[in-house]
């Protein structure tokens, strides 16, 4: 909002000498120098407001600013609001997990997956469970396995220290 300001120049802050003047109907006013731009924006009491400033010469429009200023921040308040933001989530299991628990965990994947979210999930081993690593990559086998039709891989089981992690991302 405040980077509309400081981009689009209004009035006096104008540099160009010679200008090409759109009037507030719409209608073309020709190339005019800035005084007289000024001196018109005056009489119809609105505001000199550059819409082009890289055309040779720059085209200015002579309208209300701070009507304009305020249907821009409402146009890109509507386009935020129909973006959705997906969140990352995260599951944490470990290798030892019994069946009942790996249900819920995958309950809650699933759910995650249907509102849109992204999904890590990270099997922690601790102490000595670090030597049996096939245990834990089963165990990840079976959660792709389970959420193929939710989700997809989006990067595939990686080992980072005691931690194996993989990102499912919603179909």
């Amino acid at each position: 909002m405040i980077a509309i300001q400081k981009q689009i120049r209004v009035n006096e802050r104008i540099r160009a000498a010679e200008l090409r003047v759109i009037g507030p109907q719409g209608e073309q006013l020709g190339v005019i120098s800035l005084k007289r731009a000024l001196e018109l924006t005056n009489q119809y009491e609105l505001d000199l407001v550059e819409v082009a400033p890289t055309a040779t010469p720059p085209v200015c429009r002579i309208m209300n600013f701070s009507k304009y200023k305020y249907e821009q921040e409402q146009r890109e308040r509507e386009v935020k609001k129909h973006q959705k933001q997906g969140h990352l989530k995260e599951i944490r299991v470990k290798p030892n997990i019994e069946e009942h628990d790996y249900q819920v965990k995958l309950r809650q994947l699933i759910t995650f997956l249907k509102k849109k979210d992204k999904v890590k999930i990270n099997l922690i081993f601790r102490g000595r469970e670090l030597a049996h690593q096939d245990i834990g990559r089963r165990v990840l086998d079976k959660f792709i396995n389970d959420m193929q039709e939710f989700g997809a891989l989006e990067k595939g089981p990686v080992m980072e220290g005691r931690v194996i992690s993989l990102m499912v991302a919603p179909k």
